[in-house]
């Protein structure tokens, strides 16, 4: 096999590879280093990975294991206890398919970083990439922030752990959104992150990449804000509409999903990413920092309440299930994020799904459209 060794960004870590040698991708400024890509076949058959019963918390990386502290083993010991009963004993087989998908989801990572980022360790990660990881001492837990994927809720869970409050109920969403009472994994030195990468349990949660997107878009830019409309939604309508109105121009409100489509695509972009779009693959380094635990929105209550028993959380701690930004909107589902990639031509949707391969090849989500490729 041959291999072509590019000095890209970092930020091109979701870089799409194509047949016969060829890559698309966008630029940014931000510090590069080489990536290594095979050029002479695709990958394939990377998800069919056979799960073996092992501990929830070790890296399945060939030859690599994240370390596993007795208290890890005494949790999960008594997760999986065994029970007379025939409801524990179900209780029991269902918390070890959770433990073997979490297994299977690691091993898939795992095998796409080995092919597409090897030799990338928690040796070389900077404090940058740990800039949305945040750190609760206390259980031992470093959860990377993924906006539109349970974000705000996790927050809340975080604060009720730190002792910083009782119940999430009690956490309005502005306390949750700006999170001041957590601590950033990048606010402590080279040895506090350090130690912290190798002896915590990290944990990220994902959503379906389109989905994710609709909902940021929907969130952001259908509702009013009085951030993401003269800072976004200006440059975007005065780069991608014609004949815009002085009122659309003055204040940014009425983007329409294909104008932001646009700019997320453009390689010269009127105004820089922003996390509540950007693609997991480069806001939270899976490849450096692999984690332990790796949660869907789409099983978010289930994957979430089985982390925190497995972590020994208090057992009136559960992840809270409300929705409290624009509560009486209906969330951005499969069918509404269909709706929204219809106004798109097939070139778009193509090029919006490049964007986000990688985070569709790290976290095995299949095609939305059947005609992409």
């Amino acid at each position: 096999m041959m291999f072509v060794v590019l000095n890209v960004p970092e930020f091109m870590t979701w870089l799409r590879p194509i047949i016969k040698t060829r890559f698309h991708f966008h630029c940014s400024k931000r510090n590069s280093h080489l990536l290594v890509f095979p050029t002479d076949e695709r990958l394939a058959n990377i998800t069919n990975v056979k799960v073996s019963s092992s501990s929830l918390f070790e890296d399945s990386s060939v030859g690599s294991k994240q370390p596993v502290t007795k208290g890890h083993r005494k949790l999960l010991k008594s997760s999986f206890a065994t029970s007379s009963t025939p409801a524990g004993a179900e209780e029991e087989q269902r918390l070890k398919q959770l433990a073997r998908t979490q297994e299977s989801r690691r091993r898939l990572l795992s095998s796409i970083c080995a092919r597409y980022q090897p030799g990338v360790s928690e040796q070389q990660v900077s404090q940058r990439q740990v800039s949305r990881v945040y750190v609760e001492d206390r259980s031992r837990l470093l959860y990377c922030e993924v906006p539109k994927a349970g974000c705000s809720n996790w927050k809340r869970v975080l604060m009720v752990l730190g002792g910083s409050a009782t119940s999430t109920r009690d956490i309005p969403h502005d306390a949750a959104h700006y999170a001041n009472h957590l601590r950033r994994l990048d606010s402590y030195d080279h040895t506090g992150i350090s130690d912290r990468l190798h002896s915590f349990t990290k944990v990220l949660f994902i959503r379906e990449p389109f989905e994710r997107l609709v909902s940021a878009f929907r969130d952001k830019f259908e509702s009013p804000n009085s951030y993401y409309h003269p800072v976004f939604g200006r440059p975007i309508i005065s780069r991608y509409r014609t004949n815009a109105t002085r009122t659309a121009l003055r204040t940014g409100a009425g983007v329409t999903f294909r104008e932001f489509v646009q700019y997320l695509l453009d390689v010269r972009r009127p105004v820089g990413m922003d996390i509540h779009w950007e693609p997991v693959s480069q806001l939270c380094s899976p490849c450096a920092l692999r984690y332990n635990f790796i949660g869907k929105f789409e099983s978010l209550e289930e994957d979430a309440n089985f982390l925190l028993q497995s972590v020994g959380a208090p057992r009136n701690l559960t992840f809270p299930g409300f929705k409290d930004r624009n509560p009486l909107a209906e969330r951005t589902s499969s069918t509404i994020t269909q709706r929204y990639f219809a106004q798109l031509d097939a070139t778009e949707r193509q090029r919006a799904y490049d964007f986000y391969y990688m985070d569709y090849l790290m976290f095995n989500y299949p095609k939305p459209f059947s005609d992409l490729h």
